[in-house]
């Protein structure tokens, strides 16, 4: 999901955070730097300027001028033992003596009635300023170190505060407005802002506002963005923090950083508070390998408490975000916490085009680019994948040395972020050439032939991502409910390349690896999952998922042994018999086959329609009976007569998820 990207203003752009401590700390040394420099100044300065006019006499001249009645006045400095006077013409002398003066060069001198002085001066500036000097450099170095210790101080008695950030309704702009799509999300959130900006309406009527909306959905669909929305639109006090603030290495840090959190909130009530990734602290209680985390639960105690405990947050609106609601403990869920749960899903057709439209301002599109296709070819892509894709088509654009995107780019970027990118490094020999391009027949041949598979979008022998060669397929429509007749044909292509194989060698290799790891998944689950076996019958058994909070490691099946064997036989069954229709489609469209294979060995890659045409001829006429087989427009290539409906994506057909990306077989003749 997209939002506008509008410039901010001075005003708005955010300042570091250390903007003014390192203000300060500039200020102090400028202070000491000019304290330094006039220390030395006034040390050199006097020994550097230029002495007066006076007539320099040496010592020996000094008396003979004595003797001879020349001196009128003479000053003896007892500090460095300098003379000073005048001549009786009036001229100024300066003569350099004993320090101290001696008694009989004083004695000489008065002799002949000369005004005599002897001074000691004191400079009390060069007398103290060592001292100073000393004294202001201990005292800054005492405030530099108490600033430190200071700074530490804080830095340990503001552990408990929450890292909470506090916008206000300047801050962000985004509003909901900027929000491509998700109307449905956009009115249950609109509700509460609507709420906390006019009160007296619910209250009326007695309705109480969600003290908790919890936003579900896959990664990159904005449920952060949707927050940054509600923020721009609230107008009462937003507090933004994430689930991995509340956590430190000290315990307890985790509750009082919660309590300060809700406390500073009920100060600014009505507020919100958004937590992002609360997942991180909102886990199951007890569900770990020791037995729990115990800073974590502590964490989550207070948290539940604040949210509906004995001293409830009134005026507070919490809303979190996760894409783990599964693992969420059900004391943060229920009613009264967490009154409600938004699902923001993967964008459909409707949505991924003002999302596509969004992420397009600023960038120098071709006049040729239809967005429209672009995102008919995109089904589920997320939010963040369709910016991810405008990125990569820009990026390519300026690979190949032009100014404007084109459909090109867009194709090119769609492929790599499905398939990968090309490895134009590898090169394979003749003898693995053909292979694959027999194995990646195979995969298209039954995807024409079969009613129910995904048509075949593009065909390519050249190395992409971790594959040597890839067939891809997109489904012509979206798709809710998967019959099972069309989970037969999609194992039954994914045995094409593998059943090729064994048909023109003789002979297997590694290069079916990866179709077998997904048809054993998958027939699993019409097993043990979907009741598609007669043996097993109506019953379900969950999916042995990943080991995440430790809880199956300890979880020992639901059903017996003998029921595992049946399981395993069933699925055996099931994929022997995919394998032997696979074989037997083959067979009969081996002239077929051997067409794919020598386009692909010529051009490398070709689409659905030329695989269609290649087969039909082969074959002696249309495999269908209404015609050839639809298949999915390009970006850049000619669109088929038949392709009037949008093309979406079934990864794997489940009801757990309604589409997901592209599906491609044969990617995985692995080096």
């Amino acid at each position: 999901m997209g939002a506008v990207a509008t410039p901010k203003t001075p005003d708005e752009a955010q300042k570091p955070k250390n903007a003014t401590p390192r203000g300060k700390e500039q200020n102090w040394r400028l202070i000491w730097l000019i304290i330094a420099v006039v220390a030395l100044l006034v040390v050199i300065v006097p020994a550097v300027l230029p002495h007066s006019s006076s007539k320099s006499l040496s010592y020996s001249q000094f008396l003979t001028d004595a003797n001879n009645h020349k001196i009128k006045t003479a000053t003896f400095d007892n500090t460095s033992g300098s003379i000073s006077g005048k001549l009786k013409n009036g001229t100024s002398y300066q003569s350099m003596g004993f320090n101290p003066p001696l008694p009989t060069d004083i004695a000489t001198v008065r002799r002949d009635g000369v005004v005599v002085n002897v001074v000691t001066p004191s400079n009390a500036l060069s007398t103290w300023l060592p001292y100073i000097f000393l004294i202001a450099l201990f005292v800054g170095m005492m405030v530099f170190v108490g600033r430190q210790a200071r700074g530490q101080m804080n830095g340990i008695m503001s552990v408990g505060k929450s890292k909470a950030k506090l916008y206000s309704t300047e801050r962000p702009s985004t509003t909901f407005a900027d929000v491509a799509g998700y109307q449905g999300v956009k009115t249950e959130i609109a509700e509460v802002v609507d709420f906390l900006k006019h009160p007296a309406r619910f209250n009326d009527i007695g309705a109480r506002i969600p003290r908790g909306i919890l936003l579900v959905g896959p990664p990159g669909t904005g449920k952060t963005l949707m927050a940054r929305a509600v923020a721009g639109e609230a107008g009462v006090p937003f507090l933004s923090v994430t689930g991995s603030d509340f956590m430190e290495m000290f315990v307890g840090v985790g509750a009082s950083r919660v309590r300060d959190l809700f406390q500073t909130a009920r100060k600014q009530a009505p507020a919100i508070i958004f937590v992002d990734e609360i997942d991180s602290i909102g886990r199951k209680r007890g569900a770990g390998l020791g037995g729990g985390h115990d800073e974590r639960e502590q964490t989550l105690n207070q948290m539940l408490s604040e949210m509906d405990g004995f001293d409830s947050a009134e005026g507070v609106v919490i809303i979190g975000a996760t894409n783990r609601p599964d693992i969420l403990d059900p004391a943060l869920l229920r009613p009264g916490r967490f009154d409600r749960q938004i699902v923001v899903p993967l964008p459909d057709l409707e949505e991924r085009l003002p999302i596509l439209k969004v992420h397009c301002r600023g960038k120098q599109i071709a006049e040729g680019v239809d967005l429209e296709m672009v995102a008919r070819g995109t089904p589920g892509m997320s939010g963040a994948d369709l910016a991810n894709l405008v990125n990569e088509a820009a990026l390519h654009a300026v690979r190949r040395g032009s100014v404007t995107i084109t459909m090109e780019d867009f194709e090119t970027a769609r492929d790599r972020v499905l398939i990968g990118q090309r490895r134009d490094s590898l090169v394979l020999s003749d003898a693995e050439k053909e292979r694959v391009a027999y194995h990646e027949g195979g995969h298209a041949i039954l995807a024409y032939v079969l009613e129910e598979a995904d048509p075949v979008h593009k065909v390519t022998i050249l190395p992409t991502g971790m594959a040597l060669g890839v067939t891809m397929q997109m489904p012509m429509e979206e798709r809710h409910i998967h019959p099972r007749q069309m989970i037969e044909d999609s194992l039954c292509v994914r045995m094409g390349g593998r059943v090729a194989e064994l048909i023109v060698y003789g002979d297997l290799s590694t290069g079916a690896a990866n179709d077998l790891v997904g048809n054993t998944e998958l027939a699993r689950r019409m097993v043990r999952e979907w009741g598609m076996s007669d043996k097993i019958g109506p019953m379900a058994w969950g999916s042995q998922g990943q080991v995440f909070l430790g809880e199956d490691l300890m979880h020992s099946r639901d059903y017996s042994e003998d029921t595992s064997r049946v399981i395993d036989d069933e699925v055996e069954r099931i994929l022997r018999e995919q394998e032997t229709r696979a074989i037997e489609l083959l067979n009969r469209h081996r002239a077929g086959l051997n067409k794919v294979a020598e386009a692909l060995l010529e051009s490398e890659t070709i689409d659905g329609e030329t695989v269609g045409k290649l087969v039909d001829e082969a074959f002696g006429g249309p495999v269908h009976e209404r015609g050839p087989k639809a298949v999915v427009p390009s970006f850049n290539g000619s669109v088929h007569a038949d392709s009037a409906q949008p093309p979406t994506a079934i990864d794997e057909p489940t009801s757990e998820k309604p589409w997901s990306p592209p599906t491609w077989s044969g990617g995985d003749l692995s080096t």
